[in-house]
């Protein structure tokens, strides 16, 4: 029992709850006087949501991360066909939400098919990848076939259009297959590819709307009563917040001057509220689970496990970067929300399997490390010596 406890990455248990709690904090601070403004609801209507369902997803979470696993990779072609199924169907049976087709409305709750294609596609990329280990330089053979399907799926996702969803899945898709053990000549051929494609794809897809965007993000003082008008509330938010800010629940500019405080801009909330510090602690415990992901893809001498973990800190590090990088003005603003704090049931729930899949594979390495060392002392150090060849690509040596 007491081995077992070992076994758990503590840090990857306190870290997301923290944060999801303190983001139900944060969303109750936003939304107690937005939600009668704008939609008419109680103050409370946001609080009661996001609390259901982090209780979904704490226990979705203590559930898969008893799960082995190595069971995702045989689920792999279920979770395939029910990506397909769900972004095929949104466009008969999709609700539209700011001129988007992204969610089903189930009438209990809404659900955003892309926020499960985010985990479904690293399951896939990681099992096919691992599975390709032994030709993993031919490129034809063993690269090209996933990069058919998750050009699918990416498409599919950029007809809704989701375009922030599309940007993550496509950058978690990049690292994942990058990492995989292909040759350089390919990666250099799939990034030329990629930036011909986008570029395209920008032409295809510009619209004044799109375009209102980015000025608002690099020029948003031009138009500050339109296209500037969300990022400038942001920076008042920021400004107004200070080292210490104004105290939980004393913000102004949630109070209809920031657009989507419980969403979007919660980071602008806790800016306003919590100022400095809250903003550093927050970011610093998104930090905390990407790198401790990061460190345990590393220290993974299974490519599935590896690529798993990779994936998985991948996209909570873009979703936050994305995030912060719209309410700061470094990136147009997308609509991706901040991992584990923003209001959100599809988002939270995914995120909380996320986590627990990847404590699944700290507890393995973990144990697997413990063996060795048992190991190690019992042949001696020198017969050790071929074990700390490890890494994200060591499972090629």
């Amino acid at each position: 029992m007491i081995r077992r406890l070992k076994s758990y990455d503590f840090s990857l248990l306190f870290a997301p709850i923290a944060l999801a709690a303190f983001g139900t904090v944060m969303i109750y601070s936003a939304s107690m006087v937005y939600g009668p403004i704008r939609f008419g609801l109680s103050s409370d209507h946001f609080l009661v949501k996001q609390i259901q369902w982090l209780t979904i997803g704490l226990i979705m979470m203590a559930l898969v991360s008893a799960i082995p696993y190595r069971h995702w990779q045989r689920l792999t072609k279920l979770i395939v066909l029910f990506m397909l199924l769900s972004l095929s169907f949104l466009f008969v049976f999709g609700k539209e939400v700011n001129n988007a087709v992204s969610w089903y409305d189930l009438g209990f709750m809404n659900f955003q098919p892309a926020e499960f294609v985010k985990i479904g596609l690293i399951i896939y990329l990681a099992s096919v990848y691992a599975k390709k280990q032994k030709y993993i330089n031919h490129f034809q053979k063993a690269v090209l076939p996933p990069l058919v399907l998750t050009s699918i799926i990416l498409g599919l996702i950029v007809l809704q259009p989701d375009i922030g969803s599309a940007a993550v899945i496509g950058f978690i898709a990049s690292l994942i297959i990058m990492s995989s053990g292909i040759q350089w000549k390919h990666i250099f051929l799939l990034v030329m590819v990629t930036f011909a494609v986008i570029g395209f794809g920008a032409t295809q897809m510009v619209t004044d709307e799109r375009l209102e965007r980015f000025s608002g993000a690099y020029q948003p003082f031009e138009s500050p009563d339109e296209d500037g008008y969300h990022l400038i509330q942001s920076y008042v938010a920021i400004g107004t917040g200070g080292l210490l800010g104004e105290g939980i629940g004393q913000g102004v500019q949630k109070l209809g001057y920031l657009p989507e405080p419980h969403t979007d801009f919660i980071m602008a909330v806790i800016a306003e509220e919590l100022g400095f510090i809250g903003v550093g602690i927050t970011i610093g415990l998104l930090a905390l689970i990407v790198l401790r992901g990061l460190y345990i893809s590393s220290k993974c001498r299974d490519a599935f496990g590896a690529l798993l973990a990779l994936g998985i800190s991948s996209m909570i590090g873009l979703q936050a970067f994305i995030n912060l990088g719209a309410m700061s003005g470094l990136l147009p603003i997308t609509g991706v929300t901040l991992p584990f704090v923003s209001y959100g049931g599809s988002s939270l729930v995914i995120l909380m399997i996320a986590i627990g899949i990847l404590n699944n594979i700290a507890r393995t390495v973990k144990v697997r490390e413990a063996e060795r060392d048992e190991q190690v002392e019992e042949v001696g150090e020198e017969d050790s010596k071929p074990l700390t060849n490890r890494g994200v690509r060591s499972w090629q040596n």
